[in-house]
């Protein structure tokens, strides 16, 4: 990745931190965009720190002009943008369909879709000035599979999906790539909610059938050779990394 710009959202914790320091140590200026302040501060400092170039933008990518913004700074600070990871993302389960609130719909569409869909428009027309580059986006296990007390984000990690194809034939012949990774469990603080309700862990380990959740590390490693050179012949892919969950 060296030579390459590149800009991932979410990036202040979890996949989204383990992506951005991955792709600083591969040698690419990183741009950090969260919505938590200091943790991106953090991030783009610890790149920093191991030699690499970064710099960290907040960004709520529920809003267009926060989207415009990220890319309109990662333009300025390194004058382009080869490749991006979009990760920002939010969570919610627990309730059947019935009972689901329409403002949950809301607030989890608006971040996990709507989210994909901002950043990817100003990030495309970023690349189409300088000739290309690669998108990845963020789906889940549950953009592939359904599961119970889960629609509304389900539904939004299922969209991610068809934003995915459906872009990726739009600019195949514009040399910008584009698809989506599907972790499984993950160590992230997505679980930090649930993690101490009695026997979840353990279900949740049981789920993967190499026996346990996934770690940040292993993401991030996925998806920067989605996000490669090496991946240039991969584009409108979904990638389960999962272990082993959907293959049953």
């Amino acid at each position: 990745m060296k030579g390459k710009v590149a800009l991932v959202t979410g990036a202040a914790s979890g996949i989204g931190r383990s992506t951005a320091l991955l792709l600083g140590q591969r040698g690419a200026s990183v741009v950090v965009a969260s919505l938590a302040d200091t943790g991106g501060e953090l991030v783009a400092a610890e790149i920093q720190r191991a030699g690499g170039r970064a710099c960290f933008v907040a960004t709520d990518v529920s809003q267009e002009a926060d989207c415009e913004r990220a890319i309109q700074r990662t333009l300025a600070e390194f004058g382009r943008l080869d490749v991006a990871m979009n990760n920002a993302g939010t969570f919610a389960m627990g309730k059947l369909l019935a009972d689901e609130d329409a403002s949950t719909w809301d607030r989890v569409h608006s971040v996990n879709l709507k989210g994909v869909f901002l950043c990817m428009k100003h990030e495309i027309r970023a690349m189409l000035q300088s000739g290309g580059g690669a998108i990845l986006n963020t789906s889940s296990i549950a953009g592939l599979v359904g599961e119970a007390t889960m629609a509304i984000y389900a539904s939004t990690k299922h969209g991610v999906i068809g934003l995915t194809k459906t872009a990726a034939l739009e600019y195949a012949q514009q040399n910008i790539r584009i698809n989506a990774i599907c972790p499984g469990g993950t160590r992230t603080n997505m679980f930090d909610a649930v993690k101490d309700t009695p026997g979840f862990l353990d279900m949740v380990n049981a789920l993967h059938p190499i026996g346990r959740m996934g770690e940040p590390e292993e993401i991030a490693a996925a998806a920067v050779f989605l996000l490669s050179p090496e991946a240039s012949f991969i584009t409108g892919a979904t990638l389960a990394v999962d272990g082993g969950l959907t293959a049953r």
